[in-house]
């Protein structure tokens, strides 16, 4: 990929829990429609984007049907898209299928000013997060390399608490061995996931940490158990210039969502 902007403009779509069939639900809410208005609100709210960034959890039942339809809807609009896998995601059929022209699965892009470091921290099997040894030396690796570049790294589990008890069981379980890399690098600019369901904005010392709605429905925020509200879907724009400033917001599709069954205790 390559930009040469003083400002890169990226749109992160998070959780978008596909099905196979675009008419299937999950908890009441038709999970392929909303991930199109989503989808359609971002691009006419930014005509000029430079990447898609989705961080996880691309579909809900894990076929490659649910991958094709993820390409067939991003593919015609000739915008580079990286994607990388949530819990939710099987990594050998993302990869495979998402893995062709502009939309891509790869675990870095470098631009002028900027490099974005895509990990997985998927368990398989399990719903928490966990960075693998491979992962983290090749983290380290990325900023080392580039040591002009600043960076932004997007990963599906949250490394810091989502402050709902029942969520945070399922945060990067080596978030201190993640945060000490990235600590060393003082390009390292932006940490941006998905997972939550919500929105999170933090701090540890110079590096933002930021999630973003899920494109269906919502986890209730400060929760003690699992619980989703009528929140609407969003998504979140990302500007990153040159001298390493960074400029977001999230925003989302006007109303409540509709079809959601509140009387769910998981999925």
């Amino acid at each position: 990929m390559t930009v040469s902007n003083d400002c890169l403009t990226i749109l992160q779509l998070t959780d978008l829990h596909l099905m196979s069939q675009p008419e299937g639900t999950l908890l009441g809410v038709n999970t392929a429609r909303y991930f199109q208005a989503v989808l359609a609100k971002a691009l006419s709210d930014h005509p000029q984007v430079d990447v898609l960034l989705l961080t996880g959890d691309l579909v809900q039942d894990i076929t490659a049907d649910s991958y094709r339809y993820l390409l067939a809807c991003l593919e015609p609009l000739g915008i580079a898209c990286l994607c990388l896998p949530g819990n939710h995601d099987d990594v050998g059929l993302m990869t495979a299928i998402l893995a062709g022209g502009k939309i891509r699965s790869d675990k870095q892009a470098l631009f002028d000013k900027w490099q974005l470091i895509c990990l997985n921290s998927q368990i398989i099997g399990a719903n928490g997060g966990h960075l693998d040894a491979q992962e983290l030396a090749w983290l380290d690796h990325c900023l080392q390399s580039h040591p002009q570049h600043h960076a932004l790294i997007a990963v599906h589990h949250h490394c810091v608490p989502a402050r709902s008890a029942w969520m945070d069981t399922m945060m990067i379980d080596n978030s201190d061995a993640f945060l000490a890399i990235v600590g060393q690098h003082a390009k390292t600019k932006l940490i941006v996931n998905g997972h939550v369901h919500q929105v999170m904005d933090e701090m540890r010392g110079y590096i933002r940490i930021l999630a973003t709605p899920s494109t269906c429905f919502q986890f209730t925020p400060l929760s003690a158990a699992f619980g989703v509200d009528d929140t609407a879907p969003g998504y979140r724009v990302i500007k990153l210039f040159a001298d390493g400033n960074i400029d977001t917001a999230v925003v989302r599709l006007p109303g409540s969502i509709e079809g959601l069954d509140l009387s769910d205790k998981g999925y």
